[in-house]
């Protein structure tokens, strides 16, 4: 696992171990680049070791680009995407990966902002509007080339909006986090969008089930080595964002204070981002958590921090 301290990755691994699988985890450096790929290759051969001759699986849930990631920091990420797979291809394939299977966490809002003609399925054409969007199409070309040359299949997840206990406050990203942390410090919150904008609100536990569900489809038998499958991972129920402030409402007991304002940003943020997928459609038979169930949870893990001293 790669990126288990994040809010996707932790989830992973609960999601993993509740199944009973043996999961590694990785601290990479990622601010030093030679120690960084030192510990990929580390990681690489404790794998290796542990799987033996069997099946192996890396999830990259990694990654501290949002929106307003300047195209410099993007840049070094993608690097380091690559240096890893390289290494992972040394390592673990040299005589083939068929036994493998890599997961990549994407962006559906990042690489859909752009597209027209919504709810948008795997099949509608990517449009990006800034430069954080491209970062994560040129991050999945880079693991289909990886797939491809080493004889790995390749699951790519384009995540719609992640929420959940575990968000990162300090990362400007999340509203339900946002306005969770708002709610409990009494700061305004900024909104630099219509209260109009369409989003899809995915909570972090049905994501996790999603990523492990998709992962054990992969090695069925009709996915071949090398092959590379790109599915939406979303609820596939779009709320506005006055919604979302009407479910804080119902569980704050009062009304989140709300600052309307520009950003720069802004113009990279599309107004309807529905979404269908239609990839692997079983694999969302699953009910999803409510949102009210959801911002509760949120709210409450927001609420420990803060009695913690850690907010």
């Amino acid at each position: 696992m790669i990126g288990a301290g994040g809010l996707l990755g932790k989830a992973v691994v609960r999601e993993f171990q509740s199944r009973g699988e043996a999961v590694l985890t990785s601290r990479i450096p990622w601010s030093e680049p030679d120690a960084a790929l030192a510990e990929f290759r580390a990681g690489a051969e404790r794998l290796r070791e542990a799987a033996g001759s069997g099946p192996w699986t890396i999830a990259w849930c990694a990654g501290a680009g949002v929106t307003g990631t300047s195209p410099e920091a993007l840049e070094a990420e993608l690097s380091q995407l690559a240096q890893a797979l390289g290494v992972f291809e040394e390592v673990l394939c040299s005589g083939g990966g068929q036994n493998g299977a890599f997961f990549l966490a994407s962006s559906a809002g990042g690489v859909y902002a752009g597209s027209s003609a919504p709810p948008f399925t795997e099949h509608s054409p990517v449009q990006p509007l800034a430069p954080y969007g491209f970062a994560k199409l040129r991050a999945e070309a880079t693991v289909a080339d990886f797939a491809r040359s080493a004889g790995v299949r390749a699951f790519i997840g384009r995540v719609s909006n992640l929420y959940g206990p575990g968000q990162n406050l300090r990362k400007p990203q999340g509203l339900i986090s946002v306005f969770a942390k708002a709610h409990l410090t009494g700061a305004p919150v900024s909104v630099y969008v219509s209260l109009d904008t369409l989003r899809d609100y995915l909570f972090v536990d049905d994501a996790s089930r999603l990523v492990a569900d998709g992962l054990d489809r992969l090695v069925l038998p009709d996915v071949h080595p090398g092959e590379t499958v790109v599915k939406i991972l979303a609820s596939q129920r779009a709320d506005t964002i006055g919604n979302l402030i009407g479910a804080c409402r119902a569980i704050f007991k009062r009304r989140p204070l709300i600052v309307l304002g520009a950003s720069p940003f802004a113009k990279a943020q599309a107004h309807d981002l529905r979404l269908k997928s239609v990839v692997w459609p079983e694999l969302d038979a699953h009910p999803v958590t409510p949102l009210a169930v959801g911002i509760n949870n949120t709210v409450q893990e927001v609420q420990r921090l803060a009695l913690s001293g850690q907010l």
